[in-house]
């Protein structure tokens, strides 16, 4: 690897590819799980070896809702602020301190869920109980995250220091936005993880506070959602312009779009609750209120990306209606990727709706609607966006080329993939509404009518998986194609200009303390009432239960 060929520094280079290893292995472990989980639901496969059922289903959420992502999006961050503000030996160190803590955590809590002593599934709801290990593992992948937290901060603070009075760099903006936003969040899940989970796991006490504990968690869980979207709109914005030939077309509604979602993804954890007894619907519904919020930056993202798309087609010279369409690069997977990522979103945006909604909610909770929800969102959305990224991410970081034959084998993945979610996600989508319960095997329910009208579509979710899997095949052949095999070179780090025409950014949008003042407030008035409520109001603790489901 010679580093004149890298856009970055080498030291960064293999960083960034550290993260990416442990990403892309979790991709194929955790949907090999997915494959089996699909075939079990089907009814006509049971899993060997006494293996469980809620095992396979426990290590498919957390390995890749939060390892995969985890890694990948920190990685992929502290390439953005390598190329765009510098990473000093001392941060450097910091980054490599935190990414061992949370693989250190990662293999601690997969190995407790691999080996039956975890089958609490994706959110862990008390009072199923885990092995101790389990909930430390969940704590030491948080704080290594802390660290890059903090890390990434010190960069763009030391660069601003640097250059008093000049904007930041739209990129570091937005990863400086995203990481507050992690941040604020997992001190939710941080505190029920330690003051409740790991002391109740280890026998300090015998019982737990459910309805605190769960509330804590969504606290965490739906800005989750977040922290994996924003990296894939910072692709969006300032990485496929350049791609496509195009610019930015604005750097001021791209700021603006990622200060509406810090504040708004995380006030709004009760409309996961909405049929939690113990939770006053005045403050439910407030929070829905604050839920449909985030629709406006959402829209603002979906107006900025086709503007883009059609300035990038006119000024080539596409005069008609429609006819900027057939100039963008269609035959690039790096744009191919992640704009079929972006139309998936169209449908997972209308499903958001739906299960937000305080009325609507009650026809598909805890129905496999929201599985399928799920999976457009991150299984789609975010994941094809990640694979577009690594496309010409990974080249840049080893020195090498994306060949002709990757890119084409990487839109027959991307195909795939689409081919796949359609029939998967959509089976469940239908099966929801016929009343198909999520997190639960296979069952006949001792032979209720209503199961007939779903089983045919558990046998195309089996079908949808399949193909799915076939798709992290290619896709783990492609990544470690791209870090051993393809022919050295030169590869580029695609990162677009403004447009001349765009309207300057205010000052006001970099004003860190008003809108980190503003989230306070808001997640204060969301939650201080109620949680005081939650807390004196409270039914008795619950004692745990272990291995209760296989």
């Amino acid at each position: 690897m010679m580093e004149r060929h890298l856009p970055i520094p080498q030291k960064d280079a293999r960083l960034v590819m550290a993260h990416m290893y442990v990403a892309f292995i979790s991709l194929l472990v955790g949907g090999l799980m997915g494959l089996l989980q699909t075939f079990v639901r089907s009814g006509s496969f049971d899993l060997p070896f006494g293996i469980g059922y809620y095992q396979i289903l426990t290590a498919h959420g957390v390995i890749l809702a939060l390892v995969l992502t985890t890694f990948f999006i920190i990685g992929f961050q502290f390439a953005l602020l390598s190329k765009t503000v510098g990473l000093s030996d001392k941060q450097r160190l910091s980054a490599w301190i935190g990414f061992w803590t949370m693989l250190i955590g990662t293999l601690l809590t997969a190995g407790t869920i691999l080996t039956g002593k975890a089958n609490v599934l994706y959110t862990f709801y008390a009072p199923l109980k885990a092995y101790p290990t389990f909930y430390i593992g969940l704590a030491l992948v948080v704080v290594g995250s802390w660290i890059a937290c903090f890390t990434n901060f010190r960069q763009l603070a030391v660069w601003k220091k640097a250059h008093k009075g000049e904007k930041s760099p739209l990129l570091a903006f937005m990863v400086v936005i995203n990481m507050l936003l992690w941040f604020i969040a997992t001190l939710g899940v941080a505190a029920t993880v330690l003051i409740q989970f790991i002391p109740w796991s280890l026998g300090m006490v015998d019982t737990i506070n459910v309805l605190v504990s769960r509330t804590l968690f969504w606290y965490f869980g739906h800005p989750l959602v977040y922290f994996w979207l924003l990296p894939a709109y910072m692709a969006w914005y300032a990485i496929i312009p350049k791609i496509i030939g195009g610019k930015i077309f604005s750097d001021a509604l791209a700021r603006l779009s990622f200060v509406l979602f810090l504040m708004f993804s995380i006030p709004v954890g009760f409309h996961h609750q909405l049929t939690e007894p113990g939770i006053d619907p005045l403050w439910k519904f407030i929070q829905v209120v604050l839920t449909f919020m985030v629709i406006i930056p959402s829209l603002l993202t979906a107006f900025s990306m086709f503007a883009t798309f059609e300035m990038a087609g006119r000024s080539k010279g596409y005069t008609s209606l429609f006819g900027w369409i057939k100039a963008l690069p269609w035959k690039d997977v790096r744009f191919f990727a992640p704009v079929v990522g972006m139309l998936a979103f169209i449908p997972a945006g209308t499903g958001g709706i739906i299960n937000a909604s305080h009325q609507m909610n009650q026809v598909i909770h805890n129905t496999i609607w929201v599985t399928g929800h799920f999976h457009l969102t991150v299984g789609t959305t975010v994941i094809l966006t990640f694979f577009g990224i690594s496309y010409w991410l990974i080249p840049s970081l080893t020195g090498r080329k994306l060949t002709k034959k990757i890119n084409t084998l990487g839109i027959i993945q991307t195909i795939v993939w689409g081919v796949g979610m359609f029939i998967m996600s959509g089976s469940m989508h239908i099966a929801g509404l016929l009343g198909a319960p999520r997190r639960s095997a296979y069952s006949t329910y001792t032979g209720a009518e209503q199961v007939d009208t779903w089983i045919g579509y558990q046998l195309a979710q089996a079908i949808g998986g399949t193909i799915l899997f076939i798709g992290i095949i290619l896709m783990v052949y492609i990544f470690f194609y791209m870090v051993f095999g393809a022919p050295k070179g030169k590869a580029s780090f695609p990162i677009a200009e403004v447009s001349e025409e765009a309207e300057p950014t205010p000052q006001y949008l970099e004003n860190w303390k008003v809108w980190i003042g503003i989230t306070i407030a808001l997640i204060l008035f969301a939650y201080t009432i109620p949680f005081i409520d939650i807390i004196q109001h409270s039914p008795p603790g619950s004692e745990g239960f272990e291995n209760l489901i296989r």
